[in-house]
């Protein structure tokens, strides 16, 4: 069997097109596993805020300490052993988080209900710019639910908590599940 270079680039094309759906489909798997773990992190954290407020400054670093290792575990496993750590993604993370703290504690000095708003709009405006290397769902993802955290901490009064660990971690948990299946 011969083929002409058109033939051959049209094959190439098609192998690639599938590499790169198998690659996006890998970044969501793992995106979603994430999404799943920080989800009930989330919820937990934002249900001591409701029930106990005076522990939810402890129960919130416990709960991004626990976030994080299990983030630094589930990459770990993702990357291949020989490979090296990213750590030009922990980095950047760790940029991430300076920046949130130099503003909502440094110049903002935000209330509990700021930095309750905060943070999860800071993250979500994380996965929105992944979006722009990962595929649409990261922008949907982080649009969609930053709108939701800003219509709670506008109009949901003192259940705000409660609103969050639906809104922020239930939906976190419910787009894990959806990109684990795509």
């Amino acid at each position: 069997m011969t083929m002409n270079a058109e033939q051959a680039g049209a094959m190439l094309a098609e192998v690639e097109a599938v590499v790169a759906k198998v690659k996006q489909s890998r970044v969501y798997r793992l995106a979603g596993a994430l999404l799943v773990v920080w989800g009930a992190i989330v919820v937990a954290a934002d249900l001591v805020g409701f029930v106990a407020p005076r522990w939810s400054i402890l129960a919130w670093v416990v709960a991004n300490t626990l976030g994080a290792l299990a983030s630094f575990v589930m990459l770990r496993r993702a990357v291949d052993v020989r490979a090296r750590m990213p750590w030009r993604f922990l980095a950047a993370f760790a940029l991430f988080v300076a920046f949130g703290l130099l503003w909502s504690v440094g110049f903002g000095r935000f209330g509990p209900r700021e930095l309750d708003a905060f943070w999860p709009t800071l993250f979500l405006f994380g996965y929105a710019l992944a979006g722009l290397w990962f595929g649409a769902a990261f922008a949907a993802l982080g649009l969609g639910l930053s709108a939701l955290v800003l219509a709670g901490y506008l109009w949901s009064g003192e259940w705000l908590n409660l609103w969050l660990a639906a809104v922020n971690g239930g939906g976190f948990i419910l787009c894990g599940l959806w990109m684990r299946r795509t």
